[in-house]
């Protein structure tokens, strides 16, 4: 039986950076990275309500050694041109920290029965000598104005390097068809605690605008998310068309018991409202590598536009 969703609290236990797509035919599905980061699954339910306690399915599992070995990251799930992918990270056995974008292809109805194909790397443009040469991860799609668009996270520079967001144009769901294009990089003092990050990004549209949250900092107390906004009718590979915002739009709420929100994806219930789906703790301290603590659970957060604007608060 569908449990009444109780929001800002754990939904979905130790599964962090959490997607959820609401298919065609109202069907939910829920996927995101398990704490032992070995396999990507999915479950499916006729409600938002019902993901909580639907059944999980292994849809793949990592390689034995080589590229996708270690650190399966972040997988969401598109339905693009009538065939389903996942995109997701991996590392290699031998080079745990080597991770890199790869996707996940299946050509029939059902994505939790039907067979998946790995179609390898995320391939940049054919003139693009950056993408993907460096530590990148946390693919999302979006689609606007008949052009389909991929953006992610990669890391640049020496020593500890930073995380920038990036975007490109798409050619087909595996294969870019523009050279990179930086969107954001960590700027403000928030973006930079523990490490300068900015990863994690979900895009919706309303109002003529593009709103894409971001995560940023250390995967501990300090997460927090950020955005950026572009007019729908601008060029999106113009950095220049998005703005991005001074402070964070969601950050630790230690009145409440939640640290680190982040790592969102959106989506709507049963009447139409619009749904934050991120990951937080319920512990401001972490014991050991944050990294590998499992405990960043699936939340919900319902939310309200204020002046054509996506607005995140706290409520239960």
């Amino acid at each position: 039986m569908d449990q009444t969703i109780k929001y800002n609290e754990p939904w979905i236990l130790q599964r962090a950076d959490p997607y959820i797509y609401k298919h065609s035919n109202g069907k939910y599905y829920f996927t995101a990275s398990v704490p032992a980061y070995d396999r990507i699954m999915l479950r499916q339910a006729d409600s938002l309500e019902g993901l909580a306690t639907a059944e999980e399915t292994t849809i793949w599992m990592k390689h034995a050694n080589g590229p996708m070995s270690e650190h399966i990251w972040a997988p969401e799930l598109h339905y693009l041109d009538g065939k389903w992918y996942v995109y997701f990270a991996g590392g290699e056995k031998e080079d745990i920290w080597k991770i890199r974008p790869y996707v996940l292809e299946c050509q029939d109805e059902d994505p939790i029965t039907g067979e998946w194909k790995e179609l390898g790397m995320m391939q940049c443009a054919d003139d693009d000598e950056f993408s993907f040469r460096a530590f990148s991860l946390d693919a999302t799609v979006f689609e606007n104005a008949g052009k389909r668009y991929y953006v992610w996270a990669e890391k640049v520079g020496v020593g500890r390097q930073i995380s920038n967001l990036y975007i490109g144009e798409m050619e087909t769901p595996w294969k870019l068809k523009t050279v990179q294009v930086l969107l954001t990089t960590p700027d403000y003092d928030w973006e930079r605690v523990g490490f300068w990050v900015n990863e994690g990004p979900a895009v919706i549209k309303r109002n003529g605008k593009i709103f894409l949250t971001y995560s940023a900092s250390e995967t501990g107390a300090p997460y927090c998310m950020g955005m950026l906004t572009a007019d729908e009718n601008s060029d999106l590979l113009d950095p220049l068309s998005w703005k991005k915002e001074r402070y964070p739009v969601l950050a630790s709420a230690p009145e409440i018991g939640l640290y680190g929100p982040g790592h969102n994806s959106f989506t709507t219930d049963a009447e139409g409202n619009d749904i934050l789906v991120y990951h937080a703790r319920t512990e401001s301290v972490i014991d050991g590598d944050p990294l590998y603590n499992p405990n960043r659970h699936t939340m919900l957060m319902k939310f309200d536009w204020e002046e054509g604007r996506p607005v995140f608060k706290y409520t239960k």
